[in-house]
């Protein structure tokens, strides 16, 4: 017995031998007039939609609230089983688990529950839970770029058994068009090759940087890691971002790029402010300084005009450009004009433009100029990787790459 006032959105009830998710629900309070609440209930099994009212404060005798929380769903003949985590993880996967799939015809989907919730198994990669995928499927279509790069049960593990069962792994439409252009990118290029790389850490993208430098004919710094290049030419960088462990690295990158022959292009003025916004987005004052010339109690957060009309030069004579990483902090207005700038230029040029993802599809996004752009991509860690020249498991583990 329950009180009618416990049926709420998600709840699963039993009414009638039958069970039911509460769906929707409109509780009028009283005092005006109306002391019931209406209803709407899905039948779990058939999909059918019940429309109940209750009044306020009634006690339902024959009606019982299952048990909770009820995220995943065992199919059981034609009973629907619900059970929490721990009682899912001990049942595998192969099972009749999750929509029902021993009652689909020919083309229903049946959309499993996130494989993280599997934990280690799935970061892991773990063999029993590769195989309880496998035994769901004949063929394996990855689609996901974005965790292409992760060894995961779901990504790499679950094509050793499809293939060891005759099937075939391949990838999808989106992983085809980001391979094609990610791939001809770095590999084969139409020069002028520009690389533009910005972000808050040069640790982010230490073997990117080294990668690209032997991949393109000029590389773009900007963002909080150019401050570390920029303290490793001896200027002052004032209260900038920098990782002092990698300055070493940033003077032989310099080193580096004027060996083969590359230009590696740093920011000439930088937009400086007293103290950080919070929040992020707050009003702030600008200065603009020449890097030669950087106040020791100013931070950095934004390439300068200077700057930004070099690179939109650079810009200009490419043939194809690759783009990972805002130019400064442009969840902030004021600090966004460097960021607008590269984008702007990259809108208007006739090359090849690739935005790899992760913040600077956002910014593109963000700031209306994404539909100018031939692609961007939908994995910020996964092109990274891409860029670096490593070999992402998701694509490895296809037949058709």
């Amino acid at each position: 017995m329950i009180n009618a006032q416990d049926i709420k959105n998600g709840v699963c009830i039993r009414l009638d031998n039958q069970l039911y998710f509460c769906i929707e629900f409109l509780h009028v309070k009283p005092g005006k007039g109306n002391t019931f609440m209406r209803t709407k209930l899905k039948n779990v099994v058939d999909g059918r939609v019940l429309e109940r009212r209750f009044n306020i404060g009634e006690k339902l005798e024959d009606v019982r609230v299952e048990r909770r929380p009820y995220q995943y769903l065992y199919m059981d003949g034609d009973d629907a089983i619900f059970m929490n985590q721990e009682t899912f993880d001990q049942i595998p996967i192969n099972k009749e688990i999750v929509s029902g799939s021993a009652f689909m015809k020919e083309g229903d989907v049946v959309l499993l529950q996130n494989t993280r919730f599997r934990g280690a198994e799935e970061t892991k990669n773990g063999e029993k839970f590769s195989k309880e995928l496998a035994d769901l499927a004949d063929l394996y279509v990855c689609d996901a770029f974005g965790s292409s790069h992760r060894a995961h049960a779901s990504v790499a593990g679950v094509t050793k058994f499809i293939t060891a069962k005759g099937g075939q792994n391949v990838v999808g439409y989106l992983m085809e068009k980001e391979i094609n252009f990610l791939g001809k990118a770095v590999e084969d290029p139409v020069r002028p090759f520009v690389a533009i790389l910005g972000g808050a850490k040069v640790a982010d993208k230490l073997n990117v940087i080294s990668n690209l430098l032997e991949k393109c004919d000029t590389l773009i710094i900007g963002g909080g890691m150019a401050y570390t290049f920029l303290k490793a030419k001896g200027y002052e960088i004032g209260k900038s971002l920098v990782d002092d462990t990698k300055i070493d690295y940033c003077k032989e990158m310099m080193e580096k790029a004027e060996k083969l022959g590359k230009k590696l292009l740093l920011p000439v003025d930088s937009v400086t402010i007293a103290d950080f916004p919070n929040p992020i987005d707050a009003p702030v004052e600008v200065q603009v300084y020449d890097v030669t010339n950087m106040p020791a109690d100013r931070e950095g957060c934004d390439i300068g005009p200077k700057t930004a009309a070099l690179y939109a030069e650079a810009v200009k004579t490419a043939k194809t450009v690759v783009w990972n990483g805002p130019m400064g902090v442009f969840e902030n207005p004021t600090l966004a004009a460097g960021t607008i700038a590269v984008a702007k230029a990259l809108a208007e040029t006739d090359a090849t433009t690739i935005i790899g993802g992760g913040d600077s599809a956002a910014a593109v996004n963000q700031l209306g100029f994404a539909d100018k752009m031939s692609h961007i991509s939908t994995g910020g860690g996964a092109s990274l990787e891409f860029l670096e020249g490593k070999e992402l498991p998701g694509v490895a583990a296809a037949d058709d790459k």
